[in-house]
């Protein structure tokens, strides 16, 4: 591998070693310092190189493309503030599990606590929040050092996909000259061929084999024995990439009988095993205490996966005196209740598969019926509410329209895009309000869609960047549901369409402020409330959508949002349609379909 000086050789070495790794795409933003960096990329033929303005849009975008996949994005930025502008991302992947690799670009050591231009201390910039972290050493041609720069960016994707996956930090100090001009005498013309240019064969420089973690064949006995009982639940929490095999949990759900709470974004709401098993989406709509306290406790419950959105579920489980076993392949307390009694450290997937063979309890049909009439009850009181004719979808969705003050209901929007989408899709649903009405009002279907949110951390920053990076990564329909609030937050993410070349419908549940407030008691307090924390802000987002020579349109009633979808989803480039509700007229809907399902579940 020659090269006119040491930067570039530098530079070169360690983007061909994540090549050679089976890194396949990087997002970059521009900067001076890193410039050996992104020229490496840019000159790669095997690597696509996403070019994002704003560091912080560009972390989530990578973020959202690693979601997407479960495979590394690595990030490059130059010196100073561009690289903070990376930590709220490697925040939601540090707890999301989300796999990064963040390359800042440094001054000089001798720089450092100098008073240079844009330069700050970004030794451990973002302290425990990442898997790993290396301040590599200078660019240098010399064998041994490009050997182990070689050896780290491997040992780097390995942490960062490993258990569990996150991000990773190597901090890159580069002195001039940063472009790729001739230094004469700069790298030796004798430098030993493989320190240079790699491997032979594509190889990465080294390899690492992971295992996963499983129990021995007593464990797993003691445990199938646990589960061999007729009241039983498999609880699916939000999942991490690339998320728990459908087939395991199936068979382990034919094999106890149990059925499965399943929340939106653990990858199991939308499959064919809906179809083969009771699959359930509305808990979040019934699990009232005046309902549930007449019910049987179950006698063991199996939790994989982060902690549920529900609320209402955590607090059932809560309440119950059953045995739950929490599934953890890092073994992380991820149960803030504090009820789990057993920590289960194995790889989900593999560990529901094997036990599906062994457990051999009863059948306790009554049990399973009373769980699914419930949800039927929940489906068919949000059904009733009110039909406005709207024909669509295959599944029919009656889901009430009208959020009795004659405007659209917020929890119907998510239920007319999970039928109205077409397969296979990705859906990205917002923090906030959206996924908490995806929770409540989207049931389970056998549609081929991969519904993904930032439930790590569960901000409403960088949610348009995760989307359009989620969106780079698939030929899927991409449609993004948000806020907004979220859409105010990262509206610098919209570039990425255009620039990034990813085409999606963004959905715009513009309902004047911070909708989520009015589910909370500080609403009956005003002041505070409209000013600081309904923050009511006036805006429309048309002037938005031409910034960035986006379309747009607005809508406020069913029909015209379901005949905006359907243009969209037919046509290509990226639309935004803002829908404008009534966020407190949809609140009191929310509290009067629970009202009413619990009164017909208790009656």
């Amino acid at each position: 591998m020659s090269a006119p000086n040491r930067n570039v050789l530098w530079a070169r070495a360690l983007v061909d070693e994540l090549v050679r790794a089976g890194v396949d795409a990087a997002v970059v933003s521009p900067g001076s310092r890193s410039t050996p960096l992104v020229a490496a990329v840019d000159e790669h033929e095997d690597l696509t190189a996403y070019s994002v303005l704003d560091e912080r849009s560009a972390a989530y975008f990578a973020l959202g493309r690693a979601r997407r996949t479960g495979e590394v994005t690595p990030l490059i930025c130059t010196s100073g503030t561009a690289a903070a502008n990376y930590h709220p991302a490697v925040v939601e992947a540090d707890e999301g599990r989300v796999p990064l690799l963040l390359l800042t670009a440094d001054r000089p050591p001798e720089l450092r606590e100098s008073g240079a231009n844009q330069t700050v201390d970004q030794e451990k910039l973002y302290g425990d929040a990442v898997r790993w972290y290396k301040d590599l050493p200078e660019p240098e041609a010399d064998a041994r050092k490009l050997r182990s720069l070689r050896t780290t960016v491997g040992r780097a994707l390995a942490e960062a996909t490993g258990t569990p996956s996150g991000p990773v930090h190597l901090n890159c100090p580069f002195r001039k000259p940063l472009e790729p001009t001739h230094v004469e005498g700069d790298v030796p013309a004798d430098l030993d061929p493989l320190a240079a240019a790699g491997r032979d064969d594509d190889r990465p420089f080294v390899s690492t084999t992971a295992g996963v973690p499983r129990l021995d064949r007593t464990e797993r006995r003691r445990l199938a024995e646990a589960l061999s009982v007729g009241r039983g639940l498999i609880v699916a929490g939000p999942t991490d990439p690339p998320g728990v095999d459908p087939q395991a949990v199936t068979a382990l759900a034919h094999a106890t009988g149990f059925p499965i709470l399943a929340d939106p974004l653990s990858g199991l709401r939308f499959g064919g095993h809906t179809r083969v098993t009771t699959t359930l989406g509305g808990y979040d709509g019934y699990l009232d205490p005046g309902v549930a306290a007449d019910w049987p406790d179950p006698e063991v419950v199996l939790r994989i996966g982060a902690s549920p959105t529900s609320k209402r579920l955590r607090k059932y489980l809560a309440r119950t005196d059953a045995r739950q076993f929490v599934v953890d392949p890092a073994g992380a307390w991820r149960e803030a209740e504090f009820r789990a009694t057993d920590l289960v450290i194995a790889d989900p997937s593999r560990l529901l598969g094997t036990l599906a063979e062994t457990v051999s309890g009863p059948d306790a049909p009554e049990w399973r019926e009373r769980w699914a009439a419930a949800d039927r009850t929940h489906r068919e009181v949000v059904g009733e509410a009110t039909d406005d004719g709207v024909e669509h979808g295959s599944t029919s969705n009656r889901l009430q329209a009208d959020d009795g003050a004659g405007g659209y209901f917020e929890g119907a929007i998510l239920a007319d895009v999970a039928d109205l989408a077409p397969e296979p899709a990705t859906l990205v649903v917002s923090n906030s309000s959206p996924v908490r009405d995806a929770d409540r009002y989207v049931e389970p279907t056998a549609a081929g869609y991969t519904v993904l949110g930032n439930r790590g951390a569960s901000g409403i920053d960088g949610v348009v960047s995760t989307a359009l990076g989620a969106g780079s990564a698939t030929t899927d329909h991409l449609t993004l549901v948000i806020g907004d609030l979220a859409l105010y937050h990262d509206g610098n993410g919209l570039l990425s369409a255009l620039r990034c070349g990813v085409d999606a419908t963004i959905v715009v549940i513009n309902n004047d402020g911070g909708g989520i407030f009015h589910r909370l008691p500080i609403e009956s307090f005003d002041p505070p409330f409209t000013e600081s924390f309904k923050t009511p802000h006036g805006m429309e987002f048309d002037p938005v959508a031409d910034l960035y020579d986006l379309d747009h349109v607005a809508v406020s009633d069913r029909a015209s949002f379901c005949d905006a979808y359907a243009e969209s989803v037919a046509s290509d480039g990226t639309d935004v349609i803002e829908v404008r509700t009534d966020a407190e007229a949809s609140q009191r809907t929310r509290e009067r379909l629970l009202e009413a399902t619990v009164d017909e579940l208790t009656d």
